[in-house]
């Protein structure tokens, strides 16, 4: 799969304008991202609590440290592109359908049995694509790469670093991680597949992290509450903190990134807002250990 042409302004144009935002979508994001700020300051109290705090930095940011110190990572943080049933809802808003988010109603398109683990469309494959340029721009390339186990997740990681995979590059590994994947529960298309066939279907990413066959977090009853998602993200910060790479890429989705920056991380404001599909932050954090 190759990188958009820098030659071809037309080429480039088009990407752009097919990977773009459009009205529906901006709305639906804005109601989305404020039901998802519910729990939240608990949730951040509560991790001021915890043993490992981290800090995060936008890698600009005059007052972000040294990239050589000891408890400092670069992660570029990523949400995938858009999605089958982000396409879904985005139609039905259009439509003038409205629903109660995490609830089985007709109304709700999140519930659909056809977007089980929803792929990518080719708007998302797109806005994937649109990362590329910045990848190959970086002064310290990731060392590590951390997928989401879901479908969408997966690919858009797979386009937005392919300059990371074989042949051009055979030293990055490809993980999935069970704890960076969305806020679960109700909604179909947050259900994974099976471990043996997301493994079959991408033979790039390494599944070794993953250890059931089948999803033991989905459950179809309820969503996963804020302190939840919030414990398997604090997981994830502390199994981070002990890798040894430096510069690290994360593959992940807009509700546990909205928790990443609003739930766990010391951050200030900018960092903050919902990521649109297909956006990239990059981050400077700082791991800091307290005495328990």
């Amino acid at each position: 799969m190759s990188p958009p042409s820098t030659g071809d302004a037309t080429t480039s144009a088009d990407m752009e304008s097919s990977a773009a935002h459009d009205a529906i979508t901006l709305a639906l994001a804005k109601k989305e991202s404020a039901e998802h700020l519910h729990g939240m300051p608990e949730l951040y109290e509560e991790m001021r609590r915890r043993p490992l705090l981290v800090k995060a930095f936008k890698v600009d940011d005059p007052k972000a440290p040294p990239d050589d110190g000891e408890n400092v990572k670069t992660v570029h943080f990523l949400r995938h592109g858009q999605g089958f049933h982000n396409l879904m809802a985005d139609l039905a808003k259009a439509e003038g359908r409205d629903w109660v988010q995490y609830t089985h109603t007709p109304e709700n398109p999140y519930i659909m049995p056809e977007i089980l683990d929803a792929p990518l469309t080719q708007k998302g494959r797109n806005q994937a694509r649109l990362i590329q340029p910045r990848i190959a721009t970086l002064p310290n390339k990731p060392e590590l790469v951390v997928l989401s186990p879901n479908c969408r997740a997966i690919q858009t990681g797979l386009i937005a670093f392919q300059e990371l995979l074989p042949p051009t590059n055979s030293n990055v590994p490809f993980l999935a991680h069970e704890m960076v994947r969305e806020e679960n529960g109700v909604h179909t298309c947050d259900k994974r597949r099976p471990t043996s066939q997301a493994a079959a279907e991408f033979p790039q990413v390494d599944f070794s992290l993953i250890e059931t066959e089948e999803d033991v977090i989905f459950r179809n009853d309820r969503r996963e509450t804020k302190m939840e998602i919030g414990e398997r993200i604090y997981k994830f910060m502390e199994w981070l903190a002990d890798r040894p790479e430096r510069h690290v890429a994360v593959s992940s989705h807009s509700g546990w990134l909205m928790t990443v920056f609003n739930g766990i991380l010391e951050c200030e404001e900018s960092l903050k807002p919902w990521f649109q599909t297909g956006e990239m932050r990059s981050v400077k954090l700082v791991f800091t250990k307290q005495e328990e």
